[in-house]
């Protein structure tokens, strides 16, 4: 019963842990992932409400805005030493979006209101019934939206701040095999399903040095996502059965934690149609050092659970630029570089990542004055990359490539 234990509850556990570092998602506005993610110093619309809501004050007015992005990413794996066997993870397009409205309350005030919803961390992957790792996972699915109100105060001309709260919501499913049969051949099965929420805080500093420089920094706090009373449910052969919870099923908690991240930014107006920014990104995934699960109803063959992640702390740097073609036009492009928090040897397959470069390019139309119609490309791959995920002792290679559409409209009232 000993080896039954370890493989479903430590499997179920690395499953959760999905919803953290790997499946970070920086695509809460159109211009910003256009010019490689950068957006901190610069208030361009509404989503500055995300990137620094110190920018809201700056804004020319109450500004509705909608974006949606269709994300399909691609993951290999290829069994290593050897090389022999493969895998790859089947198609499919997960949709974050991002909507804000805010602004200064009137004209010339210096107090600007606003509240975005957004997406920061989901994503899916499917292996497949059968690939070699279907007993860490088969399938996950998750998701998570932001709810952030927020407040903005120019102090003067040079200097304005602003503050968010932050209500996070989200669940996550994962069905992966058990290595039990009965006596058709089939393989036991089991699916963890639970509902997140938790608190956390964003503020911002945006520094107009002059009207051709300027400054920003953004603080986003870290964000207990804890499940409560979420389901595992197991279904195993007759003669097993009794290592099991009652009826095949019970609940757990867990808390999964989310970064801190502190983003420092420029932009500067090269020239009366070019500006260029850049930002450098402080993530503190060292507070996701472990994970622990606890099962309302323990058995020989589900323990409570306490396993290692030990991510560390990242910092990534984004370059962007925005070249304004006449009144109604303009073209955005960038790239970023972001290091991985993940540790060689503890890189499961349904949190696979690798240090990520991203390319990126986009364009505004604006067809009358006061709307905007926005568009982008961002193409993000990773090295190959020779891993292990230790307590499941699964080795090989992957690689992520992911091409990334969106688009979105903004109205200044």
């Amino acid at each position: 019963m000993k080896k039954i234990s370890t493989i479903t509850a430590g499997a179920l556990l690395c499953s959760s842990v999905a919803f953290g570092g790997s499946f970070q998602l920086n695509l809460q506005g159109i211009r910003q992932t256009a010019m490689g993610g950068t957006g901190v110093a610069w208030p361009w619309d509404a989503s500055t409400i995300f990137f620094n809501p110190g920018g809201i004050s700056r804004l020319k007015g109450i500004q509705a805005y909608g974006s949606v992005n269709f994300v399909t990413p691609h993951v290999k794996y290829v069994q290593s030493p050897t090389g022999g066997y493969s895998a790859e993870t089947e198609s499919h397009t997960s949709t974050p979006f991002a909507v804000y409205v805010g602004g200064p309350i009137k004209k010339d005030s210096k107090l600007g209101i606003g509240v975005g919803i957004y997406t920061p961390f989901g994503s899916s992957a499917n292996w497949g019934n059968d690939w070699t790792g279907r007993y860490v996972v088969q399938n996950i699915s998750l998701q998570s939206i932001f709810v952030q109100p927020t407040v903005s105060y120019a102090i003067n001309d040079m200097i304005s701040v602003g503050a968010g709260f932050v209500y996070g919501f989200g669940s996550v499913k994962i069905d992966k095999a058990i290595p039990l049969e009965d006596v058709n051949g089939n393989e036991g099965q089991a699916r963890l399903d639970g509902r997140a929420n938790g608190l956390g805080f964003n503020l911002g500093v945006q520094i107009k040095a002059t009207e051709d420089l300027q400054f920003g920094v953004s603080y986003r706090s870290k964000v207990k996502m804890k499940v409560d009373d979420g389901d595992a449910t197991f279904s195993v052969p007759m003669s097993v059965a009794g290592n099991f919870p009652a009826n095949g099923a019970t609940s757990f908690t867990s808390q999964l934690p989310l970064p801190e991240i502190l983003t420092v930014g420029l932009g500067y107006k090269a020239t009366k149609d070019l500006t260029l920014q850049a930002d450098v990104v402080v993530a503190g995934w060292k507070t996701y050092d472990s994970l622990s699960f606890d099962f309302a109803e323990n058995t020989p063959a589900l323990k409570d659970t306490h396993d290692p992640r030990s991510y560390k702390n990242t910092v990534a740097v984004r370059l962007g630029a925005h070249y304004a073609l006449g009144n109604q036009f303009a073209v955005m492009a960038g790239g970023a570089y972001d290091p991985t928090p993940t540790q060689t040897h503890l890189v499961s397959p349904d949190a696979v990542d690798a240090n990520r470069l991203t390319l990126s390019c986009g364009a505004t139309y604006q067809p009358i004055p006061k709307l905007s119609i926005m568009a982008v490309l961002n193409y993000t791959t990773t090295p190959r990359r020779t891993v292990n995920y230790e307590p499941a002792n699964l080795q090989g290679d992957y690689q992520i490539k992911s091409l990334l559409p969106g688009i979105g409209i903004s109205y200044t009232f």
